[in-house]
């Protein structure tokens, strides 16, 4: 594959504007990429304008028709267009950054023409996974399709490669959290005991807009795990990975999963509070306070989830993870910024991860930030600065082994230099070193070997995310009555697991 490929990027949303578009410009800069064309459905189908203002780029937009999520091939016409554009424009590569919950047949399409795939994360959802339980499961045997099919695209061509743009992965401070797990468990042979996760959006949707807004939104019966919570589903297996070693591998979780949804949030701010808070609201909302207290079959709004990770049947990790839409908000005005809900509207995101590794160690990492001009005379890295970031290393230092007792590595002790090029631990950054080594491994730059976040990782993730989603389903199908947890095998894709529907059905409830 080694020549510079021409890019089809499916789905050029507010995410892809954003994120996708500057990293594949800085790609051709460097060579990395040639020509970049994109395909949305038909009202989203103009050219878009990107680079930067001294190198303005303009990529073509290719226009196909909408079609139901429950498809897992794409229609013929769908099919048909992306084929032509294909062939015209030459295409090596293709990104895939639609809406989640048809991931899975463009990037099938995509793999079964041995294109290398980068693929958005989540890898898959499904319309009402956390009402439905068999939508729910559904998750799972997503990833099981997505695999055998890229391991017989691999046979076909053995350099083929799906990358999923989980960015976390490439994120410096993220990888130093893994690094320092590393270091422990080689010392200790201990795994890590415990972790919490926090996550907070910041996104304050008013009561009208739960119900119309569809980016983010709660109407399709999902939310916040899929929308954001794949990060978290992500890496903090990929943690906890770093410290198995050979008798305490991880191979079965158990999941306990609790949510709010909008009837929830407006138990918590009803219609009248929004009318006091935010003069105007009550002559732009069309919903009687009675129409939105019925409200059914909408997604989460907030998810906690309790995780035991276990190995041979003992327990050897216990997770918190707290994810959550309606959290520190600086919105304060009544119209949304609709061209900017990706990440305007007053979305702050705030995030905590504190990893215990027996006695031996303590990892806090922080992520304290809040939106200001530069000129108010905020520090940007420091704890409410737009950059900030942190992490505190606390070690046993009574054991000889020559450990500082706490450290504290901020925004400049966390930039790293990867083949020389300086990667600052921010989201955008580490998305744009995402996007950079899937191309730098299609040019020959790099090896397969040093790709952070191959498809065939993946298999854990999208088994927590199943089991996040089959816990709030089951409740929801209940009644709201308390069930039991959800148990799932927890093997990674290397190891001989049944198939993602067998598992779940023979493993589904304690």
């Amino acid at each position: 594959m080694n020549a510079v490929m021409n890019v089809l990027v499916v789905g050029v949303g507010p995410h892809t504007r954003l994120n996708h578009l500057p990293a594949l410009a800085a790609a051709q800069d460097t060579g990395l990429a040639g020509t970049v064309t994109g395909v949305d459905l038909s009202h989203n189908a103009a050219a878009v304008e990107y680079g930067t203002p001294d190198r303005p780029r303009r990529m073509p937009v290719v226009a196909v028709e909408p079609f139901p999520a429950s498809r897992r091939e794409l229609p013929g016409a769908v099919r048909r267009a992306l084929e032509t554009v294909v062939e015209q424009e030459r295409i090596g590569a293709v990104v895939v950054a639609t809406e989640p919950s048809v991931h899975l047949p463009y990037a099938l399409w995509a793999i079964g023409r041995n294109l290398p795939v980068l693929l958005d994360k989540p890898l898959t959802v499904h319309p009402a996974a956390s009402t439905d339980p068999a939508a729910a499961m559904a998750i799972a045997d997503d990833f099981d399709t997505l695999l055998d099919a890229y391991r017989a695209g691999r046979q076909r061509d053995p350099r083929m490669v799906v990358s999923v743009l989980s960015q976390r992965r490439w994120h410096p401070a993220f990888r130093r959290v893994r690094e320092l797990i590393g270091e422990v468990a080689e010392a200790t042979n201990c795994p890590v005991t415990s972790i919490q996760s926090s996550h907070g959006d910041g996104q304050w949707r008013l009561p009208d807009e739960l119900v119309d807004l569809g980016y983010h939104g709660f109407r399709d019966g999902y939310g916040k795990a899929a929308h954001s919570g794949y990060h978290h589903f992500d890496i903090v297996p990929w943690w906890l990975a770093a410290a198995e070693r050979p008798g305490k591998e991880l191979d079965e979780i158990e999941v306990h999963a609790a949510c709010t949804r909008p009837s929830d949030f407006l138990a918590q701010l009803t219609a009248a509070d929004h009318e006091r808070l935010l003069p105007g609201f009550a002559d732009r909302n069309p919903y009687t306070a009675q129409d939105l207290h019925r409200l059914a079959g909408f997604g989460e709004v907030d998810m906690f989830l309790n995780v035991a990770y276990r190995s041979h049947g003992r327990t050897l990790a216990l997770g918190s993870h707290s994810l959550a839409h309606t959290t520190f908000s600086q919105r304060g005005d009544l119209h949304p910024a609709l061209g900017g809900l990706y990440k305007g509207n007053g979305r702050i995101g705030q995030e905590s991860h504190m990893v215990q590794q027996g006695p031996f160690q303590a990892l806090h990492l922080h992520v304290l930030q809040t939106l200001h001009a530069d000129g108010d005379g905020v520090d940007r890295r420091a704890a409410g600065g737009a950059d900030h970031i942190e992490l505190h290393v606390f070690r046993n230092d009574g054991l000889g082994l020559g450990w500082e007792r706490h450290r504290v590595l901020g925004f400049d002790d966390l930039t790293w230099d990867s083949r020389g090029e300086v990667v600052l631990p921010t989201q955008r950054s580490a998305r744009t070193c995402a996007v950079t080594d899937f191309l730098s491994y299609l040019a020959g730059r790099i090896p397969r070997a040093e790709m952070a976040s191959d498809l065939a990782d993946h298999r854990r993730p999208a088994r927590l995310m199943a089991a996040a989603y089959l816990s709030m389903a089951r409740r929801e199908a209940g009644g709201g009555q308390p069930c039991p947890p959800v148990v799932l095998d927890f093997h990674p894709a290397s190891a001989p697991v049944s198939h993602g529907g067998k598992a779940l059905a023979t493993l589904g409830a304690a």
